[in-house]
């Protein structure tokens, strides 16, 4: 709701209270500045009826709705609200079913049948997770499954320098902790046996007991049930654990729940040991850091494994990457795109949550740009400065596209998606660029690993003395060397007769086939000669992998760039969002799209070849690995193409170092478009469709299907806005006039 509040005026009706000597109904308001929501509290006198009861809500409600302006969406957690509800007139009423409540202990009265009148009620039905998903899809025509979202930054803090509580630094030994409800769920039995099997161990439990005789909790020495804690306070509490329990039980009331517990253990840095709930087992299941367990006997061999395993955090990696796709930024956008398709099909107005000013998806924006790395960034900032509004919508959950980095675990930036670097003979676009960033001059420099030996690559003068001794002196010994082994090919077509007419089939075979063959998955005869021609053969000693004018990298890092660039008042991000959802939720005049062309068209003529990459990062306790920043591995039995050790980039000075592998793949997000002539001629079809869409502009590497350098795709934007920004300025119209909410 804190997310909504951005952009609405939330008002979140709490279940009433019965306080003594409560005479009249009458409503307590807790104005909740910190996050932008109205919390109302009823407060009823006791031994009114149910209907007693109702009747003075629904007055307390009406009078409260009486001063706001019109409810736009009506939000409901359970349908025990709905008998005093209903008959507020909304544009969306939303069903955010969190648990299957009825197969909890002592449910409502009532309960199924008014969940059956609120799901007939609603325009659109969450769910807390997958299995509830599964038992609610059958029961209404639009209902969208929300797993479990994350605070990662409020958990994370769990992972750093935190004080420990003092009543729980008093206890010793490895602690194993839960945090959550203590109710019928939990396998109380399960504790016991656990805190028996090693008296060595202490477990902790932080959370209210509910529904359960407090002294029928097993009681042993080192079982220690804290109560219930302010939520800020837990990731203080979950510093001091060893391991995260999940000790539910197998039974109706948690047959359907997702806990919100996996994740927030897992962005605490904490290994999970957990029964089998089900969407535990299918959401975290494939995680290293979560052992799921089926007896009382396996879920004590899995803290042990968990405790002796402590030290070793590699499992954060793969964890944290989950995490970054479970945020609540990303879930209400998600849930906002949705509910503004309902709102927009609905000519009245309601709910307990009613908007100050026109949510974002109400907003009729003059540009969507696809995309937030380089293309989509430039061309909105572009068109921002020149007076358009702009909605910039990327599915990943962050800015920068590619270029995303990001410090790990050790506190290291690292380039998510392999590395980066930024050069260019452009003054405009270094210019360009500078507006957003310090630099950190940088020259790369590259090695080749050939039989244990790294040489110098590009290949230069330097690299043949070493691996043939061959006491090269000058330019023209280099270039009568190689002419010596160079095998003329005419004409040239291929990446191969480019390297073996410049250099010969031996220095082709060391240094370019294999490499080859694992980056692209075919051979350099079946390559465009574009591809190898990228990489030149140097006569002269310079090392650098590059020779532009500029050569330099983000003194703060890509994202720090991206987000200053993206960061103006014209400008609004939907991130973590498919653009197919968000294009019909939001009006735009104009789209930008940057993504892939034949995903854009449907793929209506097949899907054009990509070649993909997959990554592990890893951390080193030394502080270095290699001299340079990129070692390559050109042998075929080598599996990973090249390793990147990014202080070398970054200038960052540690006790540890970081590292990527990479591993070209055939699936995966598209990276590089293959250079082939039938590819080309694939991309020919769907570009003629591209040239009739007037009102949408094709940009960047994906929507070209071109492999373009940061800087070319940084240029190339620059050069489309030019050319589109005085089109749609003389295209423009106003924007459509609201209906009655604008007027709130």
């Amino acid at each position: 709701m804190s997310r909504f509040a951005a952009t609405y005026r939330v008002i979140f009706w709490e279940e009433a209270v019965h306080p003594e000597g409560c005479a009249t109904p009458a409503l307590q308001i807790d104005e909740d500045e910190a996050n932008g929501v109205t919390i109302l509290t009823p407060a009823l006198p006791r031994g009114l009826s149910p209907a007693e009861e109702d009747a003075a809500l629904g007055a307390l409600l009406d009078a409260q709705l009486a001063s706001l302006p019109p409810v736009a969406v009506r939000w409901y957690y359970t349908p025990m609200m709905l008998p005093f509800s209903a008959h507020v007139a909304a544009e969306c009423t939303v069903y955010d079913c969190m648990d299957e409540l009825a197969a909890f202990k002592n449910p409502p009265a009532g309960l199924l049948d008014r969940e059956r009148e609120l799901l007939a009620a609603a325009d659109v039905v969450f769910t807390g997770g997958s299995s509830l998903y599964e038992a609610k899809k059958d029961r209404h025509d639009n209902v969208h499954a929300f797993p479990s979202s994350i605070d990662v930054a409020h958990f994370g803090a769990a992972r750093g320098a935190v004080a420990e509580p003092e009543d729980q630094a008093r206890i010793v030994g490895p602690k194993l902790g839960f945090c959550g409800v203590v109710d019928e769920r939990m396998d109380v039995d399960l504790l016991a046996a656990l805190a028996d099997a090693h008296d060595d161990w202490s477990i902790v439990v932080i959370g209210p007991v509910v529904k359960i005789d407090p002294a029928a909790l097993p009681q042993r020495r080192n079982l220690h049930f804290l109560g219930a804690r302010d939520y800020a306070e837990l990731p203080a509490y979950m510093s001091g654990w060893d391991v995260a329990l999940m000790p539910f039980a197998l039974n109706e009331a948690t047959r359907f729940i997702s806990p919100t517990k996996t994740p927030e253990y897992l962005a605490a840095g904490l290994p999970v040991v957990s029964t089998a709930i089900v969407d535990v087992v299918r959401h975290y299941g494939a995680l290293e850091a979560v052992r799921i367990a089926g007896t009382a006997e396996d879920f004590v061999t899995a803290c042990e494994a968990a405790i002796a395993g402590r030290d070793d955090l590699t499992w954060r990696e793969a964890a944290d990457e989950q995490l970054a796709r479970g945020s609540w930024s990303s879930t209400a956008l998600s849930m906002g795109a949705l509910i503004a398709v309902e709102r927009a099909t609905r000519d009245t107005v309601e709910a307990i949550v009613s908007p100050t000013r026109w949510p974002a998806a109400a907003v009729r924006h003059d540009v969507m740009v696809v995309g937030a790395g380089f293309a989509g960034a430039v061309m909105a900032r572009q068109l921002a400065e020149a007076g358009f509004k702009v909605l910039v919508v990327d599915r990943r959950p962050h800015v920068a596209g590619n270029a995303y980095d990001r410090r790990d675990d050790a506190g290291l930036l690292i380039h998510q998606y392999g590395p980066h670097i930024f050069h260019t003979n452009s003054d405009d676009v270094f210019g360009y660029l500078s507006r957003f960033t310090q630099w950190r001059p940088y020259e790369h420099r590259v090695l080749a690993d050939v039989r244990g030996q790294l040489v110098p690559m590009p290949i230069n003068r330097t690299t043949l003395n070493m691996l043939y001794d061959a006491g090269l002196e000058s330019d023209d010994d280099v270039e009568a060397f190689l002419a010596a082994r160079a095998e003329p090919v005419e004409p040239i077509r291929t990446s191969a007769d480019v390297v073996v007419s410049r250099v010969g089939r031996e220095l082709y075979e060391t240094f370019f086939r294999g490499y080859t063959r694992k980056q692209w998955g075919l051979d350099p005869s079946e390559l465009d000669k574009a591809v190898t021609a990228r990489v030149p053969t140097r006569t002269d000693t310079d090392d650098r992998y590059f020779t532009d004018k500029h050569q330099a990298m983000p003194a703060d890092g890509y994202t720090r760039m991206f987000e200053a660039m993206l960061d103006h008042p014209s400008i609004e991000l939907l991130l973590g969002v498919d653009y197919s959802q968000a294009r019909d939720a939001y009006p735009h005049d104009h789209l930008v799209f940057t993504g892939p062309i034949d995903e854009y068209f449907g793929h209506r003529f097949g899907k054009l070849p990509y070649r993909s990459l997959q990554f592990r990062h890893e951390t080193l306790e030394q502080e270095w690995l290699q001299p340079v920043a990129v070692v390559n591995y050109p042998d075929e039995a080598v599996p990973y193409t090249r390793i990147t050790e990014y202080k070398h980039l970054t200038g960052d000075s540690a006790p540890a170092t970081s590292l990527t592998y990479e591993y070209p793949s055939a699936e995966g997000d598209p990276y590089y478009p293959i250079p082939r002539e039938e590819n080309q001629a694939l991309f020919k079809r769907y570009e003629a469709l591209a040239i009739a869409e007037r009102d949408v502009t094709f940009v960047g590497r994906l929507a070209t299907y071109r492999y373009y350098n940061m800087d070319q795709v940084v240029g190339q934007a620059l050069a489309t806005a030019r050319r589109l920004i005085p089109r749609l300025h003389a295209e423009k119209v106003e924007p459509l006039v609201g209906t009655a909410v604008a007027a709130a």
